[in-house]
């Protein structure tokens, strides 16, 4: 049986430049120094902890494949390294 053709609205209809040019307005849309999380990592902590609460343990990635918990958090540290040489952090 043939599926009906799905008419491509919204974002699904845009360039991959027109997505990448709205997605980067959005990430400049509060100025840093505006960003709670940024201001206090405490409070950063605690809602991290809090939204990590929500998923059941046993549907948490990160406990299933440690190995996959281990490559991100190498990521986030390179990535944040990054950042401090090149002053942004």
């Amino acid at each position: 049986m043939d599926e009906p053709e799905k008419s491509k609205r919204g974002f699904a209809s845009m360039s991959a430049e027109k997505r990448r040019e709205i997605a980067r307005k959005g990430g400049k849309s509060v100025p840093a120094e505006k960003r709670s999380f940024s201001q206090d990592s405490a409070l950063a902590a605690k809602a991290g902890k809090k939204g990590g609460q929500s998923v059941k343990p046993a549907n948490r990635s990160f406990s299933r494949d440690h190995a996959l918990a281990s490559e991100a958090g190498q990521k986030g540290g390179t990535a944040t390294h990054k950042k401090r040489q090149q002053g942004d952090g």
